[in-house]
């Protein structure tokens, strides 16, 4: 069977090195892949939709696997579809609910889905006014993608007002923040909510989460993401029933409505304020670093991914095992400020139930190098939370680069 996997980062290649785990004979294609998904496939360097639908046809590639969501916002799926081509992954139109912050909110309104207060607007007068209703800390969001950097948390008033300014004006973030999102701020506890939907079922996966700020006890600036562990202890089975219940069924019935069925992975950030589920956001594809510490506890990801291709998934059985996952993100020296030197990687040793899986790397002359941004995540899987962590910390400390930085306390809120 030949897969293709459209993205370059760790997410990518912890999907390829899960499937390739179960069949060593699946062939793989990346496109564009980095260093290290050579090694367990083609990298191959095409960016537009109607290329890809054509080098797959060609190359008769059986199915398609988007990781990055730049692909989905670009429309990929419709295009394969047009080409009778197997994709996993949303529509254009369902996607929006990624790519679209204003929309997602105004979705979320319409069918009566908890969130947080809000405003959309592209005009700085309403900005400031509705700033003023508010409690600080008030959150600024750029309507756009903003590879997971849009999101402002303001302390005063003066900085959100500045920050929407910089948004509004393209200063910020360009086109992205031509439009913006204003919210309350809810103070609670933030989980990732991972959904695999085929338009109408969906299976759950482990509940993840997510650390975001670049030092221990989440202090410094946001990145794209740490380090993840799953599943989450502080995940009650009446929460994610509430969850199903008033968030991810309304979403898909709603999606129906809009006449933009949803199939893929629906990943929902959930604040939990007074054990009620707010959703934050919605991405449509998986989380990257949740990605990481996702995929080693499903046993048998293939036929979870085919299965919602093929509008099966109600009666199709998944298996999770009952294992634990932490994933801690190597960075580079300069990150998330400003890039880093090339600088070659060595690793001691791969201890037992631990994987590396790269990210931002390139091959020179058979060397790795880091590249810079997230270098790698070092994934740990243990028969509870302390056993993987344990696991992860293990194989960070074998693994050398100049100006390496990480987090010394990912899944410390379950484990302290």
């Amino acid at each position: 069977m030949k897969i293709m996997i459209l993205g370059s980062g760790a997410r990518e290649y912890s999907i390829a090195l899960a499937l390739k785990n179960i069949d060593q004979n699946l062939i793989f294609f990346f496109s564009p892949g980095n260093g290290a998904t050579e090694n367990l496939g083609t990298n191959i360097n095409l960016e537009k939709p109607l290329e890809l639908a054509n080098y797959a046809k060609e190359n008769e590639i059986d199915l398609c696997i988007v990781g990055s969501e730049n692909f989905l916002a670009q429309g990929i799926v419709d295009i394969f579809k047009q080409h009778n081509l197997t994709i996993f992954g949303p529509s254009k139109a369902a996607a929006m609910l990624e790519t679209s912050k204003s929309f997602m909110k105004n979705f979320l309104q319409k069918y009566q889905i908890k969130t947080a207060k809000f405003l959309n607007t592209n005009s700085l007068e309403k900005a400031k006014e509705f700033i003023l209703t508010l409690t600080p800390p008030i959150v600024i969001k750029a309507d756009g993608l903003c590879a997971g950097k849009g999101v402002i948390i303001a302390q005063t008033y003066e900085e959100a007002i500045d920050s929407a300014s910089k948004m509004l004006s393209g200063e910020s973030f360009g086109d992205a923040g031509k439009c913006i999102v204003i919210e309350e701020f809810l103070d609670g506890f933030e989980l990732s909510i991972f959904a695999v939907c085929d338009g109408d079922d969906f299976i759950l996966l482990p509940v993840a989460q997510d650390h975001k700020k670049l030092l221990d006890q989440d202090k410094g600036p946001n990145t794209g993401g740490m380090g993840a562990y799953a599943p989450s202890s502080l995940a009650s089975e009446d929460l994610l029933e509430k969850i199903k219940k008033d968030i991810i069924i309304p979403t898909l019935s709603g999606m129906k409505k809009e006449n933009s069925e949803f199939i893929g992975v629906l990943f929902i950030g959930i604040m939990v304020v007074d054990q009620e589920p707010y959703v934050l956001e919605f991405n449509v594809r998986f989380g990257d670093p949740e990605c990481e510490v996702l995929m080693p506890l499903i046993e048998n990801p293939l036929e979870l991914i085919l299965a919602t291709t093929q509008k099966r998934l109600k009666n199709t059985k998944i298996n999770i095992k009952k294992e634990y996952a932490v994933g801690v993100v190597c960075a580079s020296e300069n990150y998330p400020y400003k890039s880093s030197e090339k600088t070659e990687i060595s690793i001691k040793s791969i201890p037992e139930n631990t994987h590396i899986s790269y990210a931002g790397v390139s091959l020179n002359n058979g060397k790795l190098m880091a590249d810079g941004g997230r270098v790698l995540v070092c994934v740990g899987v243990g028969k509870d939370i302390k056993e993987a962590q344990k696991k992860a910390y293990e194989l960070c400390e074998n693994i050398e680069f100049k100006g390496k930085q990480f987090r010394k306390d990912i899944a410390y809120q379950v484990t302290q």
